[in-house]
């Protein structure tokens, strides 16, 4: 299966750096948030990727493409103008980076990776957000069921602090930053049949993926929801950034399970 990556949006929440770059490559520990996404799924097996650009797409273009050279030890002779390289890095990946428009929408931007993927069932997900999410149970929900979408669904924490206050005033409880309600939102990570393209109008790059089709979908039963209990965070904001900085800088990051 292949893995399709939404890395094409401005990121204007996180503005402080995607002046510069795309959301997708902000750097996490040294290293794109789109590394990280891409090394969950590489732990299960999962190694052929089909990255979605559009804004500043060749920031990621050039990445991939300098990826051997930027991550080996290299020797450069200026009298003879070669290069050697020495200590390798590398990963066993194939990656596909389509642009697919500065301003299409996120229904667009997979619609036009259609020919990219075979007539097979594929993973979808996006291209700022992080999570242990066990990918092999979730392809086992996926295939147990009829349906032709599966997303991931997570209860997010929320920003403050939760009170349990008596009458009289005394705070019974405190609870940090407690899931928002129980609510389950999406949080990507999706396994998509290919049907999932008939809810998907050809060559209208205004059509969301998160609006029509996925309620269509749902409406007619076709959309399932695996959830997830752990950890899973997106990147939205420079706090964000940061809060994910400092779990790996601390080795504390859930999402490493490489």
């Amino acid at each position: 299966m292949k893995v399709v990556i939404l890395a094409g949006g401005y990121g204007t929440r996180l503005s402080e750096e995607t002046g510069v770059i795309p959301k997708p490559m902000v750097e996490i520990g040294g290293k794109p948030i789109l590394w990280h996404i891409m090394k969950i799924y590489s732990f299960y097996g999962y190694n052929e990727f089909v990255v979605l650009t559009g804004y500043k797409s060749h920031v990621i273009k050039d990445y991939f493409v300098n990826y051997y050279n930027r991550y080996s030890d290299i020797t450069v002779d200026m009298t003879n103008n070669t290069v050697s390289l020495h200590k390798t890095h590398t990963e066993p990946w194939r990656v596909t980076m389509l642009y697919t428009g500065q301003d299409t929408m996120t229904g667009g931007r997979l619609k036009k990776a259609q020919r990219h993927l075979e007539d097979e069932p594929f993973f979808l997900t996006y291209g700022d957000g992080v999570a242990d999410v066990n990918i092999s149970a979730l392809v086992d929900f996926h295939n147990k069921s009829s349906a032709i979408a599966t997303l991931t669904s997570v209860q997010p924490v929320g920003r403050f602090g939760v009170l349990d206050i008596s009458k009289d005033n005394k705070v019974k409880s405190f609870v940090e930053k407690p899931a928002e309600g129980g609510t389950w939102v999406n949080g990507g990570f999706f396994v998509l049949e290919p049907e999932v393209f008939n809810y998907i109008g050809d060559h209208d790059e205004t059509v969301s993926f998160e609006e029509e089709p996925l309620t269509q979908l749902a409406s007619s039963g076709n959309l399932n929801a695996y959830k997830h209990e752990g950890f899973w965070k997106p990147m939205d904001n420079l706090r964000d950034k940061n809060e994910l900085t400092k779990m790996w800088v601390n080795g504390v990051a859930p999402w490493k399970i490489w």
